[in-house]
């Protein structure tokens, strides 16, 4: 089996790096601005991690591999948050840009956002689309819902592959989603009862507190988000009631709480025994920004026929 390098572009803890390699990619180098997310993809990665704004990293000191892996940050898309067509967030890519151009490996694979695709009118996923093209690649898009690829949760994410022209790979398909849907039930069985410092014991915000937060057992989660005090409930919990619009409140029959940390990590199907580095609400977040793992790799497989077959 051939084993194919990788560099990975605002690596975080490494959701899209493990998937990867775990489908015969091996991540050499690897680069995120969180110290946190660099010592958590130190804990169960081999490769060189350089902790530090893209925007300063020398080109030239990174190493050419045969597929750059990049979530660039989001935060600017997010339908979740502000979307701001000048926001210094999303301009981020354009060092992804320029790295790729200056490397130019076989292919790049890029994750964001639903809201990308909306944001400024469709000119912010045009603009991208198009300044890759210009590299020298053949670019593909696609709205993709981790739980038609064996992850227990809703997360709608835009995955973006790049093929250099000269592989002439001009009918580029997706990997069709999968039949069976993982639920929570199965994603949980073999997760401890969480002690204490393993879950968020903020306050419940009015913003929390505006929805149903509440999936049950034989359900996926909603999407798990990187703010810890907006992580969704356990699903052990009782049932939340409606009681006027963008209203509801905690069922009365049972204890009600959050997922650990552990647990939101199994949904985002990291492996069970990866210990994310840092305090509680370092963690959520690493798990939160995350590619999951399984996603990462049935994408990771399909790509990697495709190139060994070259």
């Amino acid at each position: 089996m051939r084993e194919f390098t990788a560099i990975s572009l605002f690596c975080g803890a490494g959701g899209l790096d493990i998937g990867f390699e775990r489908a015969g990619f091996k991540t050499i180098w690897a680069n995120d601005f969180e110290p946190d997310a660099c010592k958590t993809h130190e804990n169960w990665s081999d490769a060189k991690v350089v902790c530090g704004d893209i925007a300063k990293v020398d080109i030239n000191a990174i190493p050419n591999a045969d597929i750059i892996l990049g979530g660039f940050p989001c935060q600017g898309f997010s339908l979740s948050g502000p979307r701001k067509i000048d926001d210094s967030r999303n301009i981020l890519y354009k060092h992804y840009v320029q790295i790729v151009k200056q490397k130019k490996p076989l292919m790049f694979v890029g994750e964001n956002v639903k809201g990308i695709l909306t944001m400024g009118g469709g000119q912010i996923i045009d603009a991208i689309i198009h300044e890759f093209s210009e590299c020298g690649y053949d670019v593909y898009c696609k709205l993709l819902n981790a739980r038609d690829f064996e992850v227990p949760q809703d997360r709608e994410r835009v995955i973006i592959c790049g093929f250099r022209k000269d592989l002439k790979i001009k009918h580029f398909e997706y990997p069709m989603p999968r039949r069976y849907t993982v639920s929570l039930r199965e994603a949980l069985k073999n997760i401890p009862e969480p002690a204490e410092n393993e879950v968020c014991m903020a306050p419940y915000s009015s913003r929390f507190m505006s929805r149903n937060r509440k999936r049950g057992w034989d359900e996926v989660s909603y999407t798990i988000p990187a703010m810890a005090k907006q992580v969704t409930l356990y699903p052990g919990s009782p049932d939340m009631v409606k009681i006027d619009k963008d209203l509801w409140e905690f069922g009365r029959e049972g204890v009600t709480r959050r997922l650990s940390w552990r647990e939101a990590a199994a949904i985002q199907t990291f492996p069970s025994d990866l210990e994310f580095h840092g305090d509680l609400v370092s963690k959520y977040k690493q798990i939160g920004n995350a590619v999951p793992v399984k996603l990462a790799e049935i994408i990771a497989t399909h790509l990697y026929a495709i190139l060994a077959n070259l």
